[in-house]
């Protein structure tokens, strides 16, 4: 894409709708909060619980099961939905699973659950503390780590006195051990017995806890650093759930996985029946054809058993390779056909030489732990645009999967390959269609910039063909999206591609050897859930009818015409479709019904499954956002919502704070009717509603799910596109949104980040003051898997994403800027931060630029900086420089 010209502000055209998206988002007057506090909005257990997950319908339709946990619990357990009798039950729970674990794993699971919210709690005192101190108010704030030590000192005490108690014991041993042995001596020598020592007195155990506690506090203090570092929590730790919930075939029953061990339900049943429990890590497939047993997966291989006879049928052996093999590959992925007969096996060949760690792609580089007495540095991989690629060489085999207890057939050649080597090659998975006659797949090489679709037969040795190509631009964000599937008559291949400008289905009948558009309209509709059993509809999700919800759309394939089945506003995610194609189950919500798992059905009003979040929410949800729109200078509609305080006038003058993103997501962006984003949306509600800013979030050019013309903008002229659309927005705020265009500030993360930078430096009298969090300012730096795809072409002999370095312009900033970063971050790395920190310095720009640091944070914060106080620095910054509404 080449760099546009700036336009003449002249041209900018402006135009407000969409205020407001519907009665369910329709908020009373703005109502002033003095008394909101940061610790509530960001209150240490978030108000938010578990999205359910895993869901699927049985065969008949009948049933839908779903792994979920109520607020609080850990994990996910398995639930399902009668929707003959309009009845849920629970079919695991961490009593019921009690059965199948061991009871040091139930102590463990139960010791941490009670320190999480040992700790959550502590925490929230913590920060009501904090806050109250810096209020005037007489806080003892070193509370909690007074009561730390003495568990500790009590802790130590004890180990100590049971480490005395063995050592007396040890000892005791050891004096009768000799003895007896001086006895025997003298009893051999004729000799009378000699007399016994007086016994030593024991510690007690007093004594020992006395010496134990002789440390300084500082000791101490060390000491409980390394308790709260030992006993950190980690994966594993709580209760999991259940996870890869698979419906039989025909019958309404399923299977599970829990640990790694594998779990039956057959419906009408009370209880789960373990199936398989290998301690190791086992993966559910699918149920055999008939239903009488179930294919599974371990560390490597492809696995069938019968549920009558028992037993382990290997499905996939590993590949045999001759020793003088150029490649010998190993298995990485199978997919079995519906039918049960077919299987295609996608293997890649190891790098390095074998019998040795293969070598990795990339380098490595080193974040700097400050945690220690000394710093000491950790690496982590890092694969950026110069570096030369190390892509395993890919082949496909088609397999028939044996049948009965047939002897293995021998081994084919892949019907297809790849090489591999310093190249960008991507793969999609194959899909079978239902028949079990062909198979598909898609490819993607970007130097080449070369889209293929690829259908095959099934047969080990015919090749598939190419029956789509395209070379060119086609769309950076869909490669991740593409996933070839085949309508149930198996007569159309349906495709996720990008041929008008916005990611849509499109069907390739394979009779005619056609390519159809299977919806129009500027709107996405990447993600196909199934379709009728008739092949006549299709379910897809889309934002056709509001770019900021995907909604459930029933498609005609005759005519493209589209029927929604979910409810405006909510944004619909992790969707899924019953056989029949006549319900779906998503999560769905939005900012003034959060998101539930919600049961869809054509022609009538969504059920509601779960019910997930803390109720205390109500009492921090004191405003919601309107949405609005507006043209950029190039006639792009820009979309955006705002918080509008209380006593608002479309005359006042009023301080106000932006929040921007500006990069693509793949299929996210940041104004979508079910987001709380932290910054964005949660503090600009605080801000709105306790010291009545207007609080801005929009999506600039950049952005993904609105089209290509949006997610491509960045590309060869990264940050231009937003800040163009930045200072737009800043037109259109101060003519229409009763702000002060002087007291405009600017904030963003990651992406946005490097957008709130690149604004400030290359329209430096625009914006008030800006906070720039993690931003990647040497994009050369950067992951080439994001950077060679949305920043600019790459040169694997050099360095050349230099030129869109930020350090150059740093110079040219004039207001003030925090930067903000966690410095263990593997994604952004914190040098980035440090070098334009640099720049900004050698520049004289010292008195405008603060830095606040996580020492232990990662990209996402998350260390020393709690929420919290992360947006009180925030609050701080902008009263400073923005100043109070007048």
């Amino acid at each position: 894409m080449k760099t546009r010209k700036l336009v003449a502000n002249s041209c900018l055209a402006i135009a407000l709708s969409a205020a407001l998206i519907g009665a369910s988002l329709t908020h009373a007057a703005p109502v002033a909060a003095p008394n909101l506090t940061l610790e509530q909005v960001f209150r240490a257990e978030s108000y938010r619980g578990e999205a359910a997950r895993d869901a699927g319908f049985s065969h008949s339709g009948r049933y839908l099961a779903y792994a979920w946990a109520p607020y609080r619990e850990p994990g996910g357990d398995l639930h399902v939905f009668d929707n003959k009798t309009g009845k849920t039950f629970r079919l695991t729970s961490p009593a019921l699973m009690a059965a199948y674990d061991a009871p040091e794993d139930l102590e463990r699971f139960e010791k941490k659950l009670k320190q999480r919210n040992s700790e959550n709690a502590e925490r929230q005192a913590r920060e009501e503390a904090y806050a109250a101190y810096l209020r005037g108010e007489k806080v003892d704030l070193e509370q909690w780590e007074k009561a730390a030590i003495e568990e500790l000192k009590k802790e130590f005490a004890e180990k100590k006195a049971k480490d005395e108690a063995q050592k007396a014991a040890d000892k005791a041993e050891a004096d009768a051990e000799k003895r007896a042995m001086a006895a025997l001596a003298a009893k051999r020598a004729g000799k009378p017995a000699p007399a016994e020592a007086p016994a030593s007195a024991a510690s007690a155990p007093a004594a020992a806890a006395a010496k134990a506690i002789e440390k300084e506090s500082w000791e101490w203090r060390d000491e409980l650093k390394k308790k709260l570092a030992k006993n950190k929590l980690k994966a594993g730790d709580l209760y999991p759930g259940v996870r890869q919930i698979v419906w039989a075939n025909e019958k309404d029953e399923l299977i599970f996985q829990y640990r790694g061990a594998l779990f039956r339900w057959v419906a009408g049943s009370e209880r789960i029946q373990p199936l398989l429990g290998t301690q190791r890590n086992l993966r559910i497939v699918a149920y055999t054809p008939d239903d009488q047993g179930f294919v599974y997966m371990d560390e490597g291989r492809v696995l069938r058993s019968r549920f009558a006879s028992g037993g382990v049928q290997v499905l996939n052996r590993e590949l045999i390779h001759p020793d003088d093999a150029d490649k010998k590959y190993k298995i990485a992925n199978t997919v079995i056909s519906e039918d049960g007969r077919w299987m295609a096996l996608t293997a890649l060949a190891p790098l390095g030489e074998e019998g040795k760690p293969a070598p990795k792609p990339g380098r490595q580089v080193e974040i700097m732990n400050y945690g220690e007495r000394f710093a000491a540095a950790k690496k982590v991989d890092r694969e950026v645009s110069d570096d030369k690629r190390m892509v395993q060489a890919a082949a496909l085999y088609i397999r028939p999967v044996p049948q009965g207890d047939a002897a293995p057939s021998k081994q084919p050649a892949p019907v297809f390959t790849h090489p591999g080597g310093d190249v960008w090659f991507e793969m999609s998975p194959v899909a079978w269609s239902k028949d079990g006659k062909r198979y598909a797949f898609a490819t993607w090489e970007r130097e080449k910039e070369l889209l293929k679709v690829y259908l095959g037969s099934a047969s080990e040795t015919a090749k598939p063909e190419v029956v789509i190509e395209r070379r060119g631009d086609v769309g950076h964000e869909v490669v991740s999206v593409i996933s070839p599937r085949f309508t149930p008559d198996g007569q159309t291949l349906v495709v996720a591609m990008d041929e008008a400008g916005w990611r849509q289905p499109y069907g390739w009948n394979i009779a005619k050897r056609e390519l159809k558009a299977l919806v129009k309209g500027d709107f996405e509709a990447h993600q196909v859930l199934g379709f009728t059993p008739d092949s006549k509809s299709m379910l897809v999700l889309s934002n056709k009818d509001d770019l900021a919800a995907m909604n459930v759309y029933k498609v005609n394939l005759a005519d493209g015409s589209m029927q929604a089945l979910g409810t405006a506003p909510d944004y619909h995610r992790n969707a899924v479709a019953s056989y029949d194609g006549t319900q779906v189950a998503a999560m769905a919500g939005n900012w003034a019904q959060r998101p539930e798992l919600k049961l869809l059905k054509v022609g009538a009003a969504p059920k509601v499954l779960t019910d997930s979040h803390d109720a205390a929410w109500s009492k921090v949800d004191v405003m919601r956002p309107e949405r609005f729109s507006f043209k950029n200078r190039h006639g792009d509609t820009l979309h955006a919502y705002w918080f509008k305080p209380a006593g608002w006038q479309a005359s006042d003058k009023r301080p106000a704070v932006v929040y921007v993103y500006g990069g693509p997501l793949n299929d996210r962006h940041t104004v979508e009717t079910d987001s709380f984003q932290p910054t964005g949306y949660m503090f600009g509600m605080y801000m709105a509603a306790k010291h009545g800013y207007v609080t801005v979030a929009v999506d600039t050019r950049g952005h993904s799910n609105y089209g290509r013309r949006f997610s491509g903008a960045n590309f060869e002229q990264v940050g231009l596109p937003q800040a163009e659309d930045l200072e737009d927005l800043h037109k259109y705020i101060a003519a229409n949104l009763g702000v002060d265009g002087a007291r405009i500030g600017l904030n963003g993360w990651s992406f946005g980040g490097f957008q709130t930078q690149y604004t400030l430096y290359s329209k430096p009298d625009l914006y008030a003051a800006g906070i720039a969090g993690a931003g990647p300012t040497e994009w050369e730096n950067y992951n080439s898997w994001y950077s060679g795809r949305t920043i600019g072409k790459v040169d694997r002999t050099k360095p050349n994403l230099r030129k869109y370095s930020l350090l150059p312009m740093a110079k040219h900033l004039k207001k003030p800027l925090m930067l903000v970063h966690g410095m263990q971050d593997p994604n952004v790395l914190y040098q980035d931060t440090v070098n334009v920190y640099r720049e900004l310095l050698v520049t004289g720009k010292e008195s405008l630029v603060e830095l606040f640091l996580d020492p232990d944070g990662e990209h996402g914060m998350g260390g020393a900086v709690k929420p919290a106080g992360w947006h009180r620095k925030y609050e701080r910054f902008w009263l400073d420089h923005l100043g109070a509404v007048k």
